[in-house]
C-alpha cells in the first residue's frame, strides 16, 4: 500500500466518522471513487481526508450536500471566483434566518399552549392536544 493512501478505515478514524458515513459520500459524489490494490482495498489518497474534513464542516454550517457540491465544483471551476462562494454562504443565512424564525413561531404557539394546559385533568380535555387536533393555535 501507498503510504499516501487511506483504506476506508484508516481514512473514517482519520476524520472521525464512521465507514457508513464515507461510503455514502462516495456513493453521492462528493468523494471519489478510489483505486482499488489488488486485495481489493480500496485505497483513497491523502487528500481525502481534508475534502472530508470539508464535508463535515460545511454540514456543521448547514449546508445540503447539494451545496457542499456546488461548493467543492468551484473549489476547482476556473472560471469561479470567491464571490460565488461569498452569494452561496449568504444565501444560507438567509435560509437560516427563515428558520430561525420559524422555529421563534414554534416556540411562541408551544409556549402558549403550555400556558392554557394546566396539567391536571383528563387528557381528553387538554387544550394542547385540542389544538392539534383542529390544527390552529
Amino acid at each position: 500500500m501507498n503510504v499516501k493512501s487511506l483504506t476506508i478505515g484508516r481514512l473514517a478514524r482519520e476524520v472521525g466518522v464512521n465507514l457508513e458515513t464515507v461510503r455514502y459520500y462516495e456513493r453521492r459524489g462528493l468523494l471519489p471513487k478510489p483505486p482499488r490494490n489488488t486485495s481489493g482495498y480500496r485505497l483513497f489518497p491523502a487528500e481525502a481526508a481534508s475534502r472530508l474534513r470539508f464535508i463535515r464542516r460545511a454540514q456543521e454550517l448547514g449546508f445540503s450536500l447539494g451545496e457542499i457540491r456546488e461548493l467543492l465544483s468551484l473549489r476547482v471551476a476556473s472560471t469561479a471566483n470567491s464571490a460565488d462562494v461569498r452569494r452561496r454562504a449568504q444565501a444560507k443565512i438567509t435560509d437560516i434566518e427563515a428558520k430561525i424564525r420559524s422555529l421563534e413561531s414554534m416556540k411562541k404557539t408551544l409556549r402558549e399552549l403550555t400556558k392554557a394546559c394546566s396539567g391536571c385533568g383528563s387528557v381528553r380535555d387538554c387544550p394542547i392536544l385540542e389544538s392539534l387536533d383542529a390544527g390552529e393555535k
